[in-house]
């Protein structure tokens, strides 16, 4: 997600929207609804760039961010409609000069709230190449995931949501991983429930896997 800081717009919409579940926000490809200032398109896309085939392109990292109660944090976009809502890894893309490992530990505070200092986390244990489409246009996302425990208090705080963030995605939670197993709802990555659980209980080997 873009980094951009919308400082005014934040305060304003952090004061009529002040709560951390179930905000009902923009779906990533619908218009916005009526009274939610629109997006520029311009900021939206600043990291990203036009590839030859017509997809527009960005290199991003996440955070597979598990607390000591084995849960697992993610990000929601379409809670509203159950068929439609998925649920992904917190993180955005990289910005200029920035390493992977760096934009990871960004995002998950700017996400979260969650602090872990950017040598702390592990990895990259995965990395991927996500297709979608993002504010209308077709997207191309080259993503390093990476690993964290957060062992101390972990409630999460949206206040540091950009506006294009509350544009794109309504929900945070922490997901018990019995109940990622079992759920039908769009999971991203799809393979996150195999990987938590093997760096919970037998930590990183140090090979980075290419996953879907």
């Amino acid at each position: 997600m873009h980094a951009t800081r919308g400082r005014s717009l934040l305060a304003r919409v952090a004061r009529e929207l002040a709560t951390t579940r179930a905000v009902t926000l923009v779906a990533v490809n619908e218009p916005a609804p009526s009274g939610v200032d629109a997006v520029d398109l311009d900021e939206v896309f600043a990291e990203w760039h036009l590839a030859d085939d017509g997809v527009w392109e960005r290199d991003a990292a996440r955070v597979i961010a598990v607390d000591a109660a084995r849960r697992v944090l993610l990000v929601g976009a379409g809670t509203d409609d159950p068929e439609r809502a998925r649920w992904f890894t917190p993180g955005g893309g990289l910005e200029p000069g920035e390493s992977e490992r760096a934009a990871a530990a960004r995002e998950l505070f700017e996400e979260s709230g969650l602090v872990v200092p950017a040598d702390e986390l592990v990895g990259p244990v995965a990395v991927r190449d996500a297709e979608f489409t993002y504010f209308g246009r077709p997207c191309r996302q080259h993503e390093a995931l990476f690993y964290a425990r957060v062992d101390g208090a972990t409630p999460v705080r949206t206040d540091g949501w950009t506006a294009v963030e509350r544009a794109a995605v309504a929900d945070i939670a922490w997901w018990d991983l019995g109940e990622l197993a079992t759920t039908t709802t769009t999971i991203y990555p799809p393979l996150l429930v195999s990987l938590a659980t093997e760096l919970i209980e037998h930590g990183w080997d140090g090979v980075t896997r290419t996953i879907d």
